[in-house]
């Protein structure tokens, strides 16, 4: 089809939908010329999830306009960003992105005899590559580098070198795969302006920039991997899809930050050039939109009902999932989903049910149960003028009474109506003959005097909402912490406060579905 097209025709394929482009005056030189070269890279860490539909439907328009595209996964840059893919499951990810985003590609209609796939490690480890990260990294400043990450790689307070790398790698691989034109989420313009900057300096041509807009999730945020509510993963079953979306921020009216419009604009539109309203007769039946435009005007003005909209995408979504699904239904494909994600609840139950081990068991943070709370009412203890007594809302039928030292450090009227974050499965214990049913969470500073705040959910948060620490989000909690196991100690000793004043365990965040658990001032504080 490239062939039959004008460069512009072609031009308007390449471009449409985006939200940025750095470079475009080139672009149609390219195009009056040949074809465009482009690639894509995906770092090989957390399963893909549904909003990997968007680059997919991009690719498809770049066959479509005739360009030559390479799909790259990025092995080193999943270790390298601060391990989120482990040395040790490296390689059986990589097989699994390869396999997903190929199911992923076939369900669309994308031709996959038209594009070329390639692995980090097949080139960025030979002797020609590696004098080129030592020549880049002799000209990029540690300021420079950790900037052109900081929307891709994962921040920590003591961040590693191999984070510092990370954005040379990529720069590198533009020249190396012999590109025009990179193409990447918006959140990677750092990285894009830093190629910019530094491929000249070793001699090398500057590239092009195509940047898709980052799709909101199914909480109004950014869909995320390691928000399990936020997103739907590609094998999810049906009835999963539909609890998901049923789940899902779609405010009546209500066009912005809107993750079932965005799926809609920027995967199913391009793929089919038209949506259908699927609704009962008597309101007023079936209805084919052949512009994104008309359906978000509806939508807007409340033509079009949130739980038609929904249902709609559910049947569209399940078709394009369907065969991704049965692609993954074989023993082998099994196997190898759950040796390159493995349940960390299951390595912690395999830990409980081994043989004697003169090893201490093994804890994980997802044994305690901590969640987002609402002080309802605080007044001091009856028996102890040191200490609070607390009603504490965590979404259960009767508010926890709780039992906490604030005294000193916090007056009773801020801590009214504040929410706050509670752990709930302490064993209660009575203090002065009054029993606390649960611990409040709060950052303490290293010195003296000693200062200690609460810990703050983020804004939006609701009593009942999980917290959980980044990569431990599907283990359960414990029922009751058993004090002799000392489990909560154990774990504390490795929570800390960032100097972003972002609780950490580890240095992986504490989050809820909305986002981090921090703190106003307390940097580099305990949480205890």
């Amino acid at each position: 089809m490239g062939d039959e097209l004008t460069p512009r025709e072609k031009c308007h394929l390449i471009t449409r939908n985006l939200q940025e482009i750095l470079g475009e005056e080139k672009l149609m030189t390219v195009l009056k010329e040949r074809d465009l070269k482009v690639y894509w890279g995906t770092a090989t860490t957390g399963k893909p999830h549904v909003a990997y539909f968007v680059p997919m439907s991009k690719i498809a328009d770049f066959l479509k306009a005739g360009c030559e595209v390479t799909i790259l996964f990025a092995d080193l840059h999943a270790y390298l960003d601060n391990m989120k893919a482990p040395w040790e499951l490296l390689e059986l990810r990589t097989q699994y992105y390869e396999t997903v985003i190929k199911a992923m590609l076939e369900s669309i209609g994308v031709p996959l005899d038209k594009l070329k796939f390639i692995r980090g490690t097949d080139y960025q480890l030979s002797k020609e590559y590696t004098l080129d990260v030592y020549r880049l990294s002799s000209l990029v400043t540690q300021h420079d580098a950790k900037k052109a990450g900081a929307e891709v790689v994962k921040q920590v307070e003591h961040p590693l070198l191999s984070g510092l790398l990370y954005p040379g790698l990529q720069a590198l691989d533009e020249e190396y795969l012999k590109v025009d034109a990179q193409f990447g989420g918006v959140d990677q313009r750092k990285i894009f302006t830093f190629a910019e900057k530094y491929l000249p300096s070793l001699g090398y041509a500057k590239r092009l920039h195509l940047m898709n807009p980052m799709v909101p999730g199914l909480t109004g945020t950014k869909m995320s991997s390691s928000e399990e509510e936020s997103k739907i993963d590609l094998l999810d079953r049906k009835e999963d899809v539909k609890k998901k979306l049923k789940k899902a921020f779609c405010e009546p009216g209500n066009v912005e930050n809107n993750g079932i419009l965005s799926f809609i604009k920027h995967v199913l539109f391009p793929l089919k050039s038209e949506f259908v309203i699927l609704r009962d007769t008597k309101w007023g039946g079936n209805k084919t939109y052949t512009t994104y435009e008309e359906l978000e005007k509806d939508f807007a003005t409340e033509v079009v009902h949130p739980g038609d909209l929904k249902n709609s995408v559910e049947v569209a979504l399940n078709k394009l999932l369907d065969p991704i699904r049965e692609k993954f239904n074989t023993p082998g494909l099994k196997k190898l989903t759950s040796a390159a994600y493995p349940d960390p609840s299951k390595a912690k139950a395999s830990v409980k049910n081994s043989t004697k081990n003169s090893n201490p068991e093994e804890v994980v943070p997802s044994q305690l149960d901590i969640r987002v709370g609402r002080v309802i009412s605080v007044d001091k203890h009856p028996d102890a003028d040191s200490l609070y007594l607390e009603k504490i809302d965590v979404g259960e039928p009767e508010p926890r009474t709780v039992i906490s030292g604030l005294v000193q450090f916090v007056p009773k009227e801020q801590l009214q109506d504040r929410m706050v974050v509670l752990l709930c499965n302490l064993k209660p214990q009575k203090m002065r003959g009054v029993e606390s049913q649960g611990m409040l969470l709060c950052a303490s500073s290293m010195g003296e005097p000693r200062q200690v705040e609460p810990l703050d959910p983020p804004a939006g948060s609701y009593p009942g909402d999980r917290v959980y620490v980044e990569g431990y989000e599907s283990g359960q909690p414990d029922d009751e912490l058993k004090p002799k196991k000392r489990v909560f100690e154990k774990l504390q000793a490795d929570f800390r406060i960032s100097e972003d004043c972002v609780a950490q365990w580890k240095q992986k965040n504490v989050m809820t579905k909305l986002g981090n658990i921090s703190c106003k001032t307390l940097k580099g504080g305990t949480i205890s």
